[in-house]
């Protein structure tokens, strides 16, 4: 009797042992296989939201089948107590497993409604834009410089949503000045600005900031990153260069930043300028003498005029041999690198081509020959413009 009780425990004990892990493997399927989800959307994680409540969400959403899957999934992975504060988009068909990874990988928010300042050569302006979901692009909603009048009622309205993240976007050739007065008109900035940063020292990146974050500290950033950037590309900078400290490849960088637009000519750009030093020549750039005029305060506006060419100050390179004392602007990391590494050739003058590039010679007789085409290109638009 006893023999049959224990056979018969036995075996019920190994029926459960099949049922349990016919469970867990319909369990972990479940986790790791395509979701429900038919469209993409995002998720809001608050701040200390739990698990369960972000398990909730999702379920009624209808990006996971069992909420109480995703979350034994979770705890199983080490995961469950590692959500990011966010709104973050969730593709279609994204798994459970994925979902996770997504809400506790960190970083930038990838969803929802963003403001961005976008601090330009020409304007600063704010721009407020809605990621959807449905096609991971976003959508301007409104759009305008704050210092030029009302603020729109779509922004103003935005303002209530805590969701809300905030961007600083800085140009590339930007000056010091035109990021100092574009920070002073973020209304979701504080602190004050004591005074204007050092010509060149500041990153010209993207930086997310957080509503009411002080704009010294922004600053304070800003130079930091640029600093690291002139770092590590110095350590690894051209032998032979005609400046032999940091500060000078910055002056050098800046030129370049406001000499062309175009990325792939950055290295052609440096390789005259330097090829002038070597050779004792006068670097003869206008952004140099603009600067002189501006002091970086804005946008001159109109063409250079020849007193101005002809003046002796500290930045017309067109008198004075050698670097300008300072940059003429914050110039971005690849112009940094062609500063460093510009590429190798004989190169001597260059002059716009009439698409936005430029023509490089290597005698004066080529440059010349440049020129001319080039003033028949300016005369043919300045024809098409008046026939319009």
């Amino acid at each position: 009797m006893w023999r049959a009780v224990a056979s018969n425990a036995l075996t019920l004990f190994i029926v459960i042992l099949v049922a349990v892990a016919g469970v867990l493997a319909w369990g972990r399927q479940q986790y790791v296989a395509p979701g429900p989800l038919a469209e993409a959307i995002c998720v809001r994680v608050e701040r200390g939201a739990s698990l369960a409540a972000v398990s909730r969400n999702l379920a009624a959403q209808g990006a996971v089948s069992d909420a109480r899957i995703f979350r034994i999934g979770a705890d199983y992975t080490d995961k469950a107590q590692g959500l990011k504060f966010g709104s973050y988009l969730v593709p279609a068909g994204a798994s459970m497993e994925e979902i996770v990874d997504i809400l506790t990988r960190g970083g930038q928010s990838t969803c929802g409604s963003e403001v961005n300042l976008r601090i330009g050569v020409a304007t600063a302006e704010i721009i407020l834009r809605e990621l959807d979901p449905a096609t991971s692009q976003f959508v301007e909603k409104a759009r305008f410089d704050p210092a030029a009048g009302p603020t729109p009622q779509e922004y103003a309205d935005a303002q209530s949503d805590s969701a809300l993240r905030y961007r600083v976007t800085v140009a590339e050739g930007v000056t010091s000045w035109q990021v100092a007065e574009g920070l002073k008109r973020a209304d979701f900035l504080g602190g004050e600005v004591a005074a204007v940063p050092a010509e060149g020292s500041l990153a010209p990146e993207s930086y997310e900031v957080v509503k009411g974050q002080d704009r010294a500290a922004l600053l304070a950033e800003m130079a930091a990153r640029q600093d690291r950037i002139l770092a590590d590309l110095w350590a690894a900078r051209a032998e032979g260069l005609p400046y032999d400290t940091p500060e000078e490849a910055m002056i050098m960088a800046s030129i370049i930043e406001k000499e062309t637009g175009i990325p792939d000519e950055r290295g052609q750009v440096a390789s005259v300028f330097v090829n002038r030093l070597k050779a004792g020549m006068r670097l003869q750039t206008d952004p140099t003498v603009i600067y002189g005029v501006t002091k970086g305060q804005g946008v001159l506006g109109r063409g250079l005029r020849q007193s101005e060419l002809r003046g002796a100050t500290p930045y017309n390179t067109y008198v004075i041999d050698g670097l300008p004392p300072t940059p003429i602007a914050n110039p971005g990391r690849e112009s940094i690198a062609a500063a460093l590494n510009p590429e190798a050739t004989d190169f001597l003058y260059f002059v716009a081509d009439g698409t936005g590039g430029h023509i490089f010679a290597r005698t004066l007789a080529e440059h010349n020959a440049n020129v001319a085409k080039w003033r028949q290109i300016e005369a043919e638009q300045r024809r098409q413009q008046g026939a319009n």
